[in-house]
């Protein structure tokens, strides 16, 4: 198996049972007395908003580092900092993003730099770099949302192949793979599981495209749509609560597990406060802040989110990171082409 490779089933709990029983793990200290003296980080991040301000304002209230935050969608993240690299003129200490796959091309460009904080360990195989270039902050399960109050159960798609069905043409909403990199690793594994006529039958469904998955929550809420072709846990978007007329559909083939990687830039200006930052992210208090979100921990010790199931407790379709990393362009081309 190849280490950018997320495998499915009883493989992912081999794997927590793994980083449960590794060796005795030392950590990388971050200088904390560095990070006061640089005084603030740059973080650029496609966290929702609301979890990205309370991580930030979290982390200043116990370490007085004052946080610069730049928040958009993971591919805008993604370009605004590779524009900025080109130009020779950087602007983020930290980058968390959606897209593992590019992260490991970072990786491999020599871009992040390694460090491997206080529990680190604790983060489970497949969502971390073993040398600690980037480690995820979040784990996503995609599946399907849908307007329980509008989708009478017997209704609903059951598979990701049930989307085509002409009963729900005008009825679905899904994010642009060019705006959000989750999207991009739902397309990249659908369209190898299920050839592109799928997302051509999705096409011909009159599906609504938007930028990303807080406009499909927003877009079904308001009723425009009714159904989610892709997207996240509604609870996410709802401070981590239930939503009255919403719930997710995790389809019989499995669902998507996606990891959204921190990591620190090598060279950073604030390269100490980058670090503590970084060593913040995967702390309990801030894993905490995510989990109260909605939104899965990348930690095994960690509960699930109110009301959802653990990674044990579902099924999940393959991600191939090298594929995603090397097709990118071409998948993003592609869906472009179709939805056009």
């Amino acid at each position: 198996m190849r280490p950018a490779t997320l495998v499915a089933g009883a493989s992912l709990l081999l794997l927590v049972a793994t980083s449960a029983t590794a060796q005795t793990f030392t950590p990388d200290r971050a200088d904390l007395d560095a990070a006061r003296k640089e005084g603030a980080i740059s973080w650029y991040t496609s966290t929702p908003v609301a979890q990205a301000q309370a991580l930030a304002d979290k982390f200043t209230a116990q370490t007085g580092v004052k946080v610069q935050l730049l928040r958009t969608g993971g591919q805008a993240v993604l370009r605004r900092l590779m524009q900025e690299i080109a130009a020779g003129r950087p602007g983020a200490d930290v980058l968390t993003m959606s897209d593992a796959g590019a992260a490991q091309g970072l990786v491999k460009q020599g871009i992040l730099e390694p460090f491997r904080p206080e529990g680190f360990d604790k983060v489970v195989d497949v969502a971390k770099d073993p040398r600690g270039h980037w480690i995820a902050q979040r784990l996503s399960i995609i599946g399907m949302p849908v307007r329980t109050d509008k989708v009478a159960e017997a209704d609903r798609p059951k598979t990701w192949s049930d989307l085509k069905n002409p009963k729900f043409k005008g009825m679905m909403v899904m994010p642009d793979p060019s705006f959000t990199a989750i999207q991009l690793v739902v397309v990249g594994m659908l369209s190898q599981k299920l050839g592109w006529d799928f997302y051509k039958a999705l096409r011909a469904n009159d599906t609504m495209i938007v930028q990303g998955h807080q406009q499909v929550f927003s877009t079904m809420q308001q009723g425009e749509r009714l159904l989610g072709a892709e997207g996240a846990d509604p609870r996410s978007f709802f401070d981590g609560k239930e939503v009255p007329s919403q719930s997710m559909i995790y389809p019989t083939e499995g669902v998507f597990i996606v990891s959204s990687p921190t990591a620190v830039l090598k060279g950073a200006k604030n390269l100490n406060a980058g670090k503590a930052f970084a060593q913040f992210m995967i702390s309990s208090d801030a894993q905490q802040i995510i989990i109260d979100s909605g939104i899965h921990s990348s930690r095994i010790d960690m509960p699930p989110p109110a009301g959802q199931p653990s990674l044990k407790q579902v099924s999940f379709i393959p991600v191939d990171l090298d594929y995603i990393e090397d097709k990118g362009r071409e998948l993003k081309a592609r869906f472009g082409e179709i939805f056009q």
